[in-house]
């Protein structure tokens, strides 16, 4: 305990310094004389006993507390040079605080130290007397503070029994204490003849119904139960603000500049009310609005039918589906590598080579080029002569062989790539010795012509009508092309070694839009404008049949899986179809503004891509596992964009690598551009 040197010490008590503690048998208590003493202690003196004698319990005689702030809590004082305000109001300037080596220097020297305590609601030191420290005695070994008290007094029973002849009444128990009510018996008999007669009707208890709403929230009870219509109230109008003031202050007026300027706003957009300066309140004419205002809050009331909302508490990032990073999700193509330049109208259509080594792309320039596609060098250049509307590379790398639709033909070429023992055996199968027979069953004009050209050294179809789309077989043997005709020859089969072309169909619903081979089975998908169609090719039969739900279908890819398809529409939205799921979409992307070109998918990573007239193309994740009970995962990536509009188009077509994770576009700018990790 610490002490201050500004305060002098109290006489001495008769106290000793030697009990250094009150409860380690210092005091003893005589039972006989109910008096306290203190062993080892001096002699006390008899004026100590004395002024204990005339000791008052006048609350007059107790001495004020010095700190005069209340019951404010000190900690407010923690961080001020004062605990505190005396009676005068003068400040109570705390006491130096001494080091604990000082302290206990003095504390070994004072011989009443353990007698002191100090206030800290007054910031000074107080030494107990003699009294007060028997009380603290008593009260630690768990006895009353003071000893003239008895806490277990005897027990005196005030009224005594013994020898008395008769307790306090002796009159004997009453009959009506253990016979039953004859008035009450009365009563309950009227009770039951009253409720056998129906005099009285009980209320039954109703009867709660098991029906309950299947699809309901627990909320819709209340509701559900109350009978005829809830009561809403009105909304109540906003409260005029300082503006509405016939006073209001000087910024709230409005200059005559601005007053003209809200002739020039819209009526929806001009401010309802202009605030005015008036000098007094008598001087404020009549609201000139105020019947019209008032008869147009009637119709709101009224008029405008109120129902009551629910909300809903709910979070909105709760709601958005918890996608994966894009970092977990590389690589994948979002920066542009190299471009490749030289054709000089736009590129309609690229296609990439099985060993991702050469890319051919088709232009309305009338030429057909091959790049190197790690240097972008441009190999080859073919003048054919007409617009190249579509390119597609043979799957197969032991044929390297284009096939380009040119004008309203197909023109098969030998793409001059690879070792000289390949480019013979795609020369032996582009030969055509004498006319190969032609499919003219039906006795009508044949469908397709084959015929030898002599510029190119290859090979020329020639068919009825202009051809839109070709795609070949993964076994590159076969391939399709399509003439968006209502007819049955709108879509052909035709094999490259026996120079043959035969229709599969003798009625396809429909305008065909695209077709393409199932990447390793025997079917065969073609889309019209609205549906897209799954034919097996062995059993010559239909075996699905896809609802797209699209204005019109422009583009169609196949997963290397098999299940899953995807297609692109002119209203810039791309569909993702599972086929073992279902024969309507399993997601819609709405992803470009303007008409997807094309749509295309990754053979090894899982990756697809779109490309639209909005110069745009969209890279997603997708990827497909092979637990049936769990859906695809999409994940939309990076949008890349770098092309330029060109007569209102944008890119024209894009194809992934086969073997690295990059993208190629062709745009309307004639350029073509290689996007990588």
């Amino acid at each position: 305990m610490g002490h201050s040197d500004g305060e002098h010490e109290l006489e001495d008590d008769g106290l000793s310094a030697d009990d250094s503690s009150w409860s380690d048998g210092g005091w003893s208590e005589d039972d006989d004389e109910e008096s306290l003493s203190f062993e080892g202690s001096g002699s006390g003196s008899d004026s100590d006993e004395a002024a204990a004698a005339e000791e008052s319990d006048s609350s007059e005689d107790e001495v004020a507390p010095r700190n005069t702030v209340g019951d404010v809590p000190l900690e407010w004082y923690k961080d001020e040079e004062h605990i505190g305000y005396d009676i005068d109001g003068r400040k109570i300037k705390k006491r130096d605080r001494e080091g604990r080596i000082e302290a206990y220097l003095k504390n070994a020297d004072d011989a009443k130290n353990w007698r002191k305590i100090y206030d800290e609601y007054n910031d000074e030191e107080v030494q107990i007397t003699k009294e007060e420290a028997k009380i603290i005695s008593r009260l630690l070994k768990g006895k009353t503070p003071h000893a003239n008290v008895d806490p277990y007094p005897d027990y005196v029973d005030w009224f005594e029994y013994e020898d008395k002849g008769h307790p306090l009444s002796s009159a004997p128990e009453p009959k009506r204490r253990f016979v039953p009510s004859k008035w009450e018996q009365k009563k309950v008999v009227k009770l039951v003849r009253a409720i056998r007669n129906g005099w009285i009707k009980l209320d039954k208890p109703k009867e709660e119904s098991n029906l309950y709403l299947l699809w309901g929230d627990e909320t819709d009870t209340a509701d559900n139960k109350r009978q005829g219509l809830s009561y809403i109230p009105a909304p109540k109008p906003n409260l005029p603000g300082h503006e509405e003031s016939y006073n209001p202050s000087v910024e709230y007026i409005p200059t005559q500049e601005e007053i003209d300027s809200y002739q020039l706003m819209y009526e929806e957009d001009r401010p309802k009310f202009i605030p005015k300066r008036f000098e007094s309140l008598r001087s404020v004419p009549a609201y000139e609005k105020a019947l019209r205002e008032g008869f147009d809050r009637c119709l709101d009331l009224y008029l405008c039918p109120r129902t009551r909302k629910k909300r809903i508490n709910i979070d909105p990032e709760s709601l958005k589906p918890k996608l994966p990073s894009k970092k977990d999700l590389r690589p994948y193509p979002k920066t542009c590598y190299l471009e490749f330049k030289g054709h000089t109208s736009p590129v309609t259509s690229i296609s990439v080579e099985t060993t991702g080594q050469w890319l051919a792309s088709g232009s309305r320039d009338g030429t057909i080029r091959v790049w190197e596609v790690e240097t972008g060098r441009c190999l080859k250049v073919w003048n054919v002569g007409g617009d190249v509307r579509h390119i597609a590379w043979n799957p197969s790398p032991d044929r390297p062989i284009l096939a380009a639709i040119v004008g309203h033909d197909l023109l098969l070429i030998n793409a001059e790539v690879g070792c000289e023992e390949v480019q013979m055996r795609a020369k032996e199968l582009l030969k055509i010795c004498e006319m190969a027979p032609q499919d003219d069953t039906d006795g009508k004009k044949p469908a397709v012509r084959w015929m030898k050209h002599e510029k190119f050294d290859g090979i020329t179809l020639l068919h009825h009508k202009a051809v839109s789309n070709v795609d070949w077989h993964f076994k590159g043997d076969y391939f399709t092309t399509v003439v968006p005709s209502g007819d049955t020859r709108a879509v052909l089969l035709h094999q490259l070694t026996k120079k043959h072309s035969h229709h599969p169909f003798r009625k396809l619903p429909g305008l065909p839009v695209a077709a393409t081979f199932h990447p390793s089975q025997k079917m065969f998908f073609v889309a019209t404008k609205k549906f897209v169609r799954v034919y097996d090719l062995q059993k010559a039969q239909l075996v699905k049949k896809l609802e797209s739900g699209l204005r019109e279908i422009s583009s169609i890819s196949i997963h290397p899986g098999g299940d899953n398809v995807i297609v692109g529409s002119k209203d810039g939205k791309l569909c993702w179809f599972d086929t073992d799921l279902s024969t309507r979409p399993y997601k819609t992307l709405k992803i470009h503004s303007k008409d997807i070109t094309n749509v295309t998918f990754h053979r090894k990573y899982p990756l697809f891509a779109s490309s639209s007239e909005d110069c745009t193309a969209y890279v997603c994740h997708g990827m497909v596992y092979s637990d049936l009970n769990q859906n695809p995962l999409i994940v939309p990536l990076e949008i890349l964009r770098g092309h330029s509009s060109s007569d209102g188009r944008g890119v024209l077509d894009c194809k992934f690598h086969p073997k690295q994770p990059w993208l190629f576009t062709a745009g309307a700018d004639s350029v073509i551009r290689l996007y990588c990790d």
